[in-house]
């Protein structure tokens, strides 16, 4: 956990560098400082996944505190951009001596910016100033169910961004206030992570917690999503104090609260900015494939190409844009807007292919693939090559017919269902070796000869081609043996084709 988050702070300092900064870190590490800075900056992110190393990450330091002085790392790399400095614990001298440093009565002590808890940046909530820094939940006794109360209050300005910000859906604002519990941990950045028996009073109404996902699994317990809960609705909007009381369950493990006045992005407003910054060139992505499939002399097996699915594996659904994880191994990539629609309800931030961490941070959009998809409709499956390129790969049944279609020999089709000469009905079937056929009809067989049907006069005397009472003189007739009878009773003449 602690070299993921450092990791993300890395990548978090190397996106804001300029220029001459990714030059420099380039530079230091032996790579190529020259192009554009898109390609530059990509280029640096693919070197703090790769080869990450303390020495690296000393250097990515070193560089962002040469730009940013006042500011610490962490703090710095995951402050949302355009929110002044002194909005964060670590610049903001009120921050440690407001009235927020008691609780349940018992002054605390100002803790210094090494002993400060993190809570990890969320993609869907930007902080725009915290109103309760992290504090630690105190128990007053040895009851397993404490009660521990906060108060804190807002200015004028904050009360107006609350009122003036716009609605996500009827009654919910997008600047909310809202309220995150995780342990007290000062090592490394803490997730959210509620207490058990939580409960939480908002100026004396009870205000709503998630509840728990059901589990379809069986005997896996339902988990419950850990998410900042939204007391906005309950608050005093205007400068009179407001009180918050949670309920929790006392069984040995330390919690803190905090509560942030944030913006609440959509997935829709993730997907813009995802599109706007973090899209991988075609040119790369096939530098890439190149990478993976380059001759390995140490390996006994050559691989010679990388098969990939144009389907998402969320939605079994063709891919829209195609989105990968830069720290992920495979090439196969999932749809970016079921993805974050799905961590909009549900955040996991998981990898669908792979099952690994999939931060916001890493996600990009896969050029490349985009290209291939605009150029292909029917085709669900693609195949890399060694040289970057690729070729689609056609399901099997549809491999198949194509084989036996161009297996199928081309015949003349023959007209078999001529007008007789006297006028009488035409043959009806030339298939069947059995049946009716009208005389001169003719048939061709499979090795190309033609053979004669035309029948005997029995067929016209019972089609009444004869005179009237022809048909009884010839049964009565000791000379002429008995008319054959067809496969259906019927009096015809069966007819082989040699």
């Amino acid at each position: 956990m602690k070299m993921a988050a450092e990791l993300v702070e890395a990548m978090n300092m190397v996106k804001s560098f300029r220029v001459s900064d990714l030059q420099t870190l380039l530079a230091s590490m032996g790579r190529s400082k020259s192009g554009l800075k898109q390609d530059l900056v990509g280029r640096a992110l693919r070197l703090v996944q790769t080869e990450y190393s303390p020495e690296l990450l000393k250097n990515v330091r070193q560089l962002y505190e040469s730009r940013f002085p006042k500011a610490s790392g962490w703090l710095a790399a995951r402050r949302p951009e355009g929110v002044p400095l002194a909005y964060t614990r670590s610049t903001s001298p009120a921050a440690n001596t407001l009235g927020t440093d008691y609780l349940n009565g018992i002054p605390k002590p100002s803790p210094t910016p090494a002993a400060e808890v993190k809570l990890v940046s969320l993609p869907f909530y930007q902080t725009l100033e915290t109103l309760l820094p992290p504090t630690e939940l105190i128990a007053q006794n040895g009851d397993k169910l404490q009660d521990s109360p906060c108060v804190f209050e807002l200015t004028q300005g904050q009360v107006d961004q609350v009122r003036n910000s716009s609605e996500l859906r009827a009654g919910i604002k997008s600047v909310q206030v809202v309220l995150r519990i995780c342990y007290t941990d000062t090592v490394g950045v803490q997730e959210d992570q509620y207490p058990p028996n939580i409960a939480v009073k908002v100026n004396q109404s009870y205000c709503h917690v998630p509840g728990y996902y059901p589990s379809n699994k069986p005997g896996v317990e339902p988990r419950r999503p850990c998410r900042p809960i939204n007391i906005t609705p309950w608050l005093h909007l205007s400068t009179a104090s407001n009180r918050i009381n949670v309920t929790w369950g006392n069984f040995g493990k330390r919690y803190c609260v905090a509560v942030y006045l944030v913006r609440v992005f959509t997935s829709a407003e993730l997907f813009s900015q995802l599109k706007h910054c973090s899209v991988e060139s075609a040119e790369r992505c096939r530098e890439r494939i190149q990478d993976k499939l380059r001759f390995d002399p140490e390996s006994e097996i050559a691989t010679t190409g990388l098969r990939v699915s144009l389907i998402c594996p969320l939605v079994k659904m063709r891919l829209g844009v195609p989105c990968r994880v830069l720290t992920c191994a495979h090439l196969q990539c999932f749809d970016a807007v079921f993805f974050l629609q799905m961590n909009e309800k549900k955040p996991t931030w998981t990898c669908p292919v792979c099952d690994k961490p999939a931060p916001f941070e890493l996600l990009t959009i896969d050029g490349l693939l985009s290209e291939i998809l605009k150029e292909t409709e029917d085709v669900e499956e693609i195949e890399y090559l060694t040289d970057g390129s690729w070729r689609p790969i056609r399901d099997e049944k549809e491999r198949e017919k194509e084989r036996e279609r161009s297996n199928t020999p081309d015949y003349p089709v023959l007209d078999i269902c001529s007008s007789e000469a006297n006028g009488l009905s035409p043959a009806h079937s030339s298939t069947s070796q059995t049946g009716k056929s009208g005389a001169g009809s003719t048939v061709a067989t499979a090795g190309g000869a033609v053979v004669d049907l035309t029948l005997d006069s029995s067929s016209e005397e019972e089609d009444g081609g004869g005179p009237a009472g022809d048909s009884e003189d010839t049964e009565d007739s000791q000379d002429s043996p008995p008319p054959k009878r067809g496969r259906y009773g019927s009096h015809k003449d069966l007819v082989t084709a040699y």
